[in-house]
């Protein structure tokens, strides 16, 4: 395991004694936790766009797309506890 030095403003430092006295943990221990929450956190969201350029690629070279009330209808009724039918994709293309 490799050491890494934070220089940490007074106020910040104070914070993170006490939200880890609050926890039951040592400042590092919340320190760690809270850098690998950071670090899920922005590899979800690389994930998550990653995924939207895809679909949108996807839809860009097939021209078929989702009519976006037939979507919210469908997850309205999913919600409802119902088993709709999914929205097909139509052509959105002139």
């Amino acid at each position: 395991m490799s050491t890494t030095s934070l220089k940490l403003p007074e106020a910040l430092k104070q914070r993170v004694l006490v939200s880890a006295q609050r926890q039951g943990i040592s400042p590092h221990a919340f320190m760690l936790s809270a850098i690998e929450q950071a670090a899920t956190a922005d590899e979800q969201r690389a994930a998550f766009i990653a995924q939207a350029r895809a679909a949108e690629e996807q839809m860009l070279n097939s021209g078929q797309g989702y009519d976006g009330d037939e979507v919210h209808a469908y997850i309205e009724a999913r919600i409802a506890g119902k088993n709709p039918a999914r929205p097909k994709a139509k052509a959105w293309r002139g």
